[in-house]
């Protein structure tokens, strides 16, 4: 009989990484959802404590209209194509939209110095435009500056932890339900 994995023995937290352009929804207790890379990309947390189902969105753009082929194909790459997506799949897990708790981070100004496009900017008003057209409320955030993050999602506590370039620490941005 084999013997178990020493994560399994001490109880450690499977990690599932979330892609540039992608999403991750669980329900699963033993999940980490993680993002690496914010720059001027914005990662989406979405927790809901009663059924615990927590949800990480990594997007590049706020709005699929510059490309609609490319949203079809992959929704996640803007605000306002995969943020109903990530709804979405929540809802599947039995989340309620009235229970969501939200967390941001991201939209720095990382490649762009002279500030020409302003992406991460733009990133965020249309997140935000988006959220509160919806009656939800962001919960916290960490946004803008010229640093890239990462956003670890507990799906077990909703715990929202952050680690910022060029900081030792991780901290939590959200305490979670």
């Amino acid at each position: 009989m084999p013997s178990p994995s020493l994560a399994a023995l001490a109880g450690f937290d499977q990690k599932v990484v979330v892609g540039v352009g992608d999403f991750a929804v669980s329900n699963n207790q033993t999940v980490v959802l993680t993002t690496y890379s914010l720059g001027s990309c914005i990662g989406v947390t979405l927790y809901d404590p009663v059924v615990r189902v927590g949800g990480l969105l990594h997007f590049m753009l706020p709005d699929s209209s510059t490309n609609p082929a490319k949203a079809a194909e992959q929704p996640a790459m803007f605000a306002d194509t995969g943020i109903p997506a990530l709804f979405r799949a929540a809802y599947q897990m039995r989340a309620e939209k009235h229970r969501a708790q939200i967390c941001l981070a991201g939209g720095a100004q990382v490649m762009d110095s002279s500030g020409f496009f302003n992406i991460g900017a733009r990133n965020y008003e249309g997140v935000a435009t988006l959220l509160r057209e919806h009656g939800l409320r962001i919960q916290a955030e960490q946004v803008g500056g010229m640093v890239s993050r990462t956003v670890m999602l507990n799906v077990r506590t909703g715990e929202v932890r952050l680690k910022v370039s060029g900081q030792a620490a991780e901290f939590v941005l959200c305490q979670g339900g």
